[in-house]
């Protein structure tokens, strides 16, 4: 998954194409994520003890991962992913250990995200 939760993303297509936003919450098993203002649904509740009044709530709907591209705040535009591995090398006593971590970035600038 390339688009990970606090990421701002870009809409590419569909009614709220063009929209950014952050990522609120992911749904891997379905392929979905929820973007903060971005494809607004309405609910209508009953009055309960939380919603005394009742109504028609408006919250964001889930859209699909495929609609969205992620915004790279370095180069300020919507740009592909992909990945690197970086080694970081560390002595502890005589030991030396080597750690690899995969990280994203930008394909436009090169910059890690």
């Amino acid at each position: 998954m390339r688009i990970k939760k606090g990421d701002t993303v870009l809409v590419i297509s569909g009614d709220d194409r063009g929209k950014m936003g952050k990522v609120l919450k992911i749904f891997k098993e379905k392929n979905r994520a929820v973007v903060e203002s971005v494809n607004f649904i309405k609910r209508h509740t009953r009055p309960s003890t939380k919603n005394p009044k009742g109504g028609i709530l408006e919250k964001e709907g889930s859209i699909e991962i495929s609609n969205l591209m992620l915004y790279c705040s370095k180069c300020s535009s919507p740009s592909k992913v992909s990945y690197k591995v970086l080694a970081d090398a560390s002595v502890t006593g005589e030991k030396l250990s080597v750690r690899k971590t995969k990280v994203r970035i930008c394909r436009k600038c090169g910059e890690i995200i």
